[in-house]
């Protein structure tokens, strides 16, 4: 049989095994393994077992037309990367397994024989024995532990030497690798060791886990190793993952409690420590859920008596002119921090953006205000000769705290806003949603209000949504929060900055 393989994105590996309805070993355990070592697991039932974490109490073999039946449905659909045998209860199933092998080749095949019960008594009678040698023949990787090492060379095993010994005359034998396993061995170690075809040998140390939570162990990872293997792993580098991803399940899993006797493992204990269990949402999602939760922010901001006067054209140009005074001291620190977004940015293209957007707020939007501040000077020291007011300032120090503290990700949350709120602000006011006369070129502030609906800055909006949803659908559910919070006191700044002309013009 060739080693050769071309693994695919997601190995699709098949358990071939009994089952355990407390979950712990059997086919259960061997799905989550192989889920949690990154393939699609799919399962062959063997055999049914009445067992939970104290022992087993009953077995029921399914007739083997069955279970023929049962594994040509799998194979007749779907391409196989890789099959763990685990349980086989007696020749008749053995033999029923080995001809679908023949016939199927699947390209990694991992035997973990199930002939030794914990007491110590044969579980196989000598025909299944004789036909589970010939099985061999198919497999790749055999995962005895040492009492059915012991058993299958006839040997006497009583230290770590008669292993390896024991195993190397298997793998002779059968042709197979083998690995040896050397958890039942005295002592604080725990040693493996992966036996080639060959003699060649790979050892791997590592401290004996004081835990008695090791019901499934052997299930389990013998069919990470066919998982790992069908990744593209050679069998070296599938042990050495594997057996680091069991000892991580070994040491969490005394948080599972679970039953009263030997409890099983955590197969998904690292995963859950390193990638928490709340799903992340797709950019389009943060984008519905975050513009959903400033629902009363905007509606507030529409409300406003400034954004009213502005839109129906009643607003007289003190306040009017108090707001662009503002707005000039809020885009003259805004570029600076557009600016340091782009130094922060982890990509060209968004360094590129937030340094355009940047050079936008100095060059296009001020040269704006200026014309109506100092129409004879241009940008100049008149353009921002205004006093600030508590909002714009409250605002600036909000932006410039999290601008110079580091964090990209919250940094470009807390300035969409300014994107986000004006252009769906200035896309309602030119559809006339606030009143037709906004539309009108007599109304007094014509060329302010044209400035809302430009198409170029729309763009804007658009690229700097996406840069902030994409950046919040990749974070964890903790970053996520903070750059909601960020975008959120954000919005409520805007909203305090278009009611601040009112509120003074109403103070005097």
């Amino acid at each position: 049989m060739s080693d050769l393989l071309r693994p695919p994105s997601v190995p699709r590996v098949l358990s071939i095994a009994g089952s355990d309805p407390s979950g712990g070993a059997g086919i259960q355990a061997d799905l989550k393994s192989i889920a949690a070592n990154g393939g699609y697991g799919m399962a062959v039932v063997t055999a049914l077992t009445a067992q939970n974490t104290r022992g087993v109490r009953a077995v029921h073999v399914p007739p083997t037309v069955f279970l023929r039946e049962q594994l040509d449905a799998v194979s007749d659909d779907i391409e196989i990367d890789a099959v763990k045998i685990g349980m086989l209860a007696n020749a008749e199933v053995i033999r029923t397994v080995l001809a679908w092998l023949t016939v199927t080749r699947p390209p990694v095949v991992v035997v973990d024989p199930v002939m030794v019960a914990t007491s110590g008594d044969r579980l196989l009678d000598p025909d299944a024995e004789v036909a589970l040698r010939a099985l061999f023949a198919q497999a790749h990787l055999i995962t005895p532990n040492l009492i059915e090492l012991g058993v299958l060379t006839d040997r006497d095993i009583v230290d770590w030497s008669d292993a390896i010994a024991a195993a190397v005359a298997l793998s002779d034998e059968t042709g197979a690798a083998v690995l040896v396993k050397g958890g039942h061995l005295p002592g604080d170690e725990s040693p493996d060791a992966l036996v080639e075809p060959g003699g060649v040998v790979h050892e791997f140390g590592g401290a004996r886990i004081a835990t008695v939570n090791t019901h499934g162990t052997g299930c389990s990872l013998s069919s990470a190793l066919a998982t790992r293997r069908a990744h593209g792993d050679d069998w070296s580098q599938a042990v050495a993952v594997s057996r680091a991803w069991v000892r991580e399940s070994l040491r969490g899993s005394e948080t599972l409690n679970v039953g009263g006797g030997q409890g099983p493992i955590s197969h998904f204990a690292g995963l859950w420590r390193r990638g928490g269990i709340v799903s992340s949402p797709i950019p389009e999602e943060v984008v519905a859920d975050w513009w959903a939760r400033i629902a009363e922010i905007r509606s507030d901001i529409d409300a406003l008596p400034f954004i009213g006067g502005l839109a129906d054209g009643t607003l007289s140009r003190e306040p009017f002119l108090f707001y662009l005074g503002q707005d000039a001291l809020y885009l003259r620190e805004y570029a600076r921090v557009l600016a340091q977004a782009g130094r922060l940015a982890p990509t060209s293209e968004e360094q590129a953006f937030w340094a355009q957007s940047a050079h936008g707020a100095i060059v296009g939007e001020l040269e704006l205000h200026a014309s109506w501040l100092s129409p004879q000077t241009g940008v100049g020291t008149w353009t921002f000769a205004a006093e600030p007011a508590p909002a714009t300032t409250a605002y600036l120090d909000h932006l410039r705290s999290t601008a110079f503290g580091g964090d990209y990700t919250e940094l470009i949350a807390a300035i969409l806003p300014c994107f986000w709120l004006y252009t769906d602000l200035g896309k309602r006011l030119h559809a006339g949603e606030f009143g037709a006369y906004a539309r009108n070129p007599q109304h007094p502030y014509a060329s302010w209000l044209a400035t809302y609906a430009d198409p170029a800055f729309e763009e804007a909006n658009r690229r700097a949504i996406g840069y902030v949803a994409n950046a919040a659908a990749g974070v964890g559910p903790d970053a996520r929060a903070r750059m909601f919070r960020a975008f959120e006191l954000s919005s409520r700044h805007e909203r305090a900055f278009f009611d601040a002309p009112m509120e003074r013009c109403a103070s005097r």
